[in-house]
């Protein structure tokens, strides 16, 4: 269903309130980024994620989140960046966070609290907890590199955050043409359903590994993964 603009709206206002959007939009994108990879916290506005993700896309997820409310009613990005800022200033632990909901339940039960002890009180559980829990990464290898195993390759590095979670460390494939790395790399960078990689990816065909947005890949060539001595790796 489109938007009527009231009649009373001038062409100047209109774009002023989109550019108003857009830099706050802008500025969310750093406190998304330091929340996840700092905090381990995954921000989403109602199913669709925040991290990595442009103004423009921003900005369309909260347009989207008017499917999920009330009279489809409209979600604003001045009321979910004050939720991100008091969220950064908490030292939060590992979570998954919408602040979209964050902002429909203070509007219902905010009983008088400011956004701040609001956002304290709902994410009681984390406050205080950044590395409260720290561990290391748990290590993941894939057995196969065809469409499948590109596209799990993509969710884990996609995923990696500050390091202590799932972390791909290896690719297990039988050995192909003499420039198999390369021709592995360009399939994980372009795939013809999921569209091009969201990143970078290099080659060290000395070491016959694949660096992925920092993620450091041993591709391992063998018959059998049960032939690998994966410790020396």
């Amino acid at each position: 269903m489109w938007k009527v603009l009231p009649v009373t709206q001038k062409p100047d206002q209109c774009l002023g309130e989109w550019i108003d959007r857009e830099a706050l939009a802008e500025a969310m994108i750093p406190l998304i980024g330091q929340l996840y990879r700092n905090n381990n916290v995954v921000t989403s506005i109602y199913g669709r994620g925040l991290i990595n993700r442009s103004v423009i896309d921003i900005l369309k997820a909260h347009r989207f989140a008017r499917h999920r409310l009330a009279e489809e009613a409209e979600l604003s990005v001045h009321d979910t960046f004050p939720m991100l800022k008091a969220m950064s200033e908490l030292k939060l632990g590992a979570a998954s966070v919408d602040p979209g909901k964050l902002v429909a339940k203070f509007k219902a039960e905010g009983a008088g609290r400011g956004v701040e002890q609001f956002v304290k009180d709902e994410l009681a559980d984390v406050v205080g907890k950044q590395n409260g829990s720290a561990r290391e990464g748990t290590d993941v290898v894939l057995y196969g590199f065809g469409r499948i195993g590109r596209l799990l390759a993509r969710i884990l590095i996609e995923k990696t955050g500050g390091g202590d979670g799932l972390r791909l460390r290896a690719i297990v494939v039988r050995k192909g043409a003499s420039n198999d790395l390369v021709k592995r790399a360009s399939l994980l960078r372009r795939d013809s359903v999921h569209g091009k990689f969201n990143g970078t990816i290099t080659i060290d065909e000395e070491n016959n590994t694949l660096t992925a947005n920092g993620n450091l890949i041993q591709v391992i060539y063998a018959k059998d993964p049960k032939e690998v001595d994966y410790t020396q790796y």
